[in-house]
């Protein structure tokens, strides 16, 4: 089985260094970036299979909820959980409303931030089902007819 392909992403060096050891560890293979763009220019790599992007929300530059909005337009079956020390209720609705997959707090446990990891690569691979199950129905339907 594939590993689960997670990118990280937050301004801060040492959190993303510790979070790769520690997501590593647990079979994923993390794809790092250190700002909103850096992020968006790895997503746009084409051999870029990243199922689940981890996003910190305050970022200077582009911020999370930017980063978000930018990430659902050119990959919308890309799912993102929102990671934040500087949690507002506000910023936690607007980025559930931009597609967002979940809303965490810094510091997360790594337990529970494993299980919304699971939950979303589940979400996009279904998505990824129902969207070859639908182009296999039509290929087979226009040989039909």
């Amino acid at each position: 089985m594939l590993k689960t392909v997670v990118m990280l992403v937050d301004d801060e060096v040492p959190f993303v260094d510790t979070m790769t050891r520690r997501l590593g560890k647990r079979n994923l293979s993390i794809v790092t970036a250190y700002s909103g763009y850096e992020a968006l220019e790895k997503l746009r790599e084409k051999d870029s299979n990243v199922d689940v992007v981890i996003l910190d929300v305050k970022m200077p530059g582009m911020d999370g909820i930017e980063t978000l909005r930018k990430i659902k337009q050119a990959h919308p079956l890309v799912e993102v959980i929102m990671l934040t020390g500087h949690a507002t209720v506000e910023t936690g609705i607007e980025g559930m409303k931009l597609g967002a997959f979940d809303y965490l707090m810094k510091p997360c446990d790594i337990d529970q931030l494993m299980a919304k990891v699971k939950e979303a690569k589940n979400k996009k691979t279904q998505h990824e089902d129902k969207i070859t199950q639908a182009r296999i129905q039509e290929i087979t339907l226009r040989r039909g007819a």
